[in-house]
């Protein structure tokens, strides 16, 4: 959606078989983008991936921080370890990727700095310890960073879908059951769709949105309204 409104985009990943497929999609339809394989729950590898962006588009000007894991266990079945690896994916990566690319972003007088949450930021369901905390976490640093950086006119918002055709949500799309019991907490009875994120986001990084900075936008099809 981004790289359509004309935004040059560095895709950062594990998976450089799934980067280069969208890094495909958006050249196809116009677009330009760049592959970067990394974890960015590594310090390491951030600060390389970082090099590597800077290296290839010179300036930053719009960070997403949308890396996710989502571990479904019981508090007392989940191993120290799942938890670490919770937390690294969906609450230190947007640290080490904003402490990586934050700098490049001072002093241009416009930042756009987006963290995806989730509604299980704000509500929760049995089994989602681990998940929920990380993203109530990401909640609290997207207020503080806005604060933060409000001065530079960099913005930090969050947003927080409910459940969405992604990948993340296959265990659920795919069990009829559950995809049931779920859509019947929506009010508008179905998953939401990535582009539905993607003209969200869009608006976000416009200037029309320059006086939106430190909240959470829920975009769950009305499940937290309930």
């Amino acid at each position: 959606a981004l790289a359509a409104e004309g935004a040059r985009v560095a895709l950062i990943s594990r998976s450089e078989a799934d980067l280069r497929r969208v890094e495909q999609s958006i050249a196809q339809a116009g677009g330009e983008a760049a592959v970067f394989p990394a974890d960015v729950a590594s310090e390491e590898q951030v600060l390389q991936t970082e090099a590597g962006v800077r290296g290839r588009f010179g300036k930053v000007n719009i960070l997403i921080n949308n890396a996710g894991l989502a571990i479904r266990k019981p508090v007392t079945d989940l191993t120290p370890e799942e938890w670490r690896r919770g937390m690294e994916t969906n609450i230190t990566s947007a640290f080490l990727l904003c402490r990586s690319f934050v700098p490049h972003m001072k002093g241009q007088g416009y930042g756009r700095i987006l963290n995806i949450s989730s509604v299980m930021g704000s509500i929760s369901l049995p089994d989602r310890t681990a998940y929920s905390a990380s993203k109530a976490a990401l909640l609290g640093f997207t207020r503080s960073l806005a604060l933060e950086l409000a001065a530079e006119g960099i913005t930090v918002n969050t947003i927080s879908p409910g459940l969405f055709e992604t990948e993340l949500a296959r265990p659920i799309l795919d069990n009829p059951h559950l995809k049931a019991q779920f859509l019947s907490n929506i009010p508008l009875a179905r998953p939401g769709r990535p582009e539905e994120i993607g003209a969200l986001a869009v608006y976000l990084c416009s200037q029309e949105a320059a006086y939106v900075t430190g909240t959470d936008i829920l975009i769950d099809g009305g499940w937290t309204a309930r």
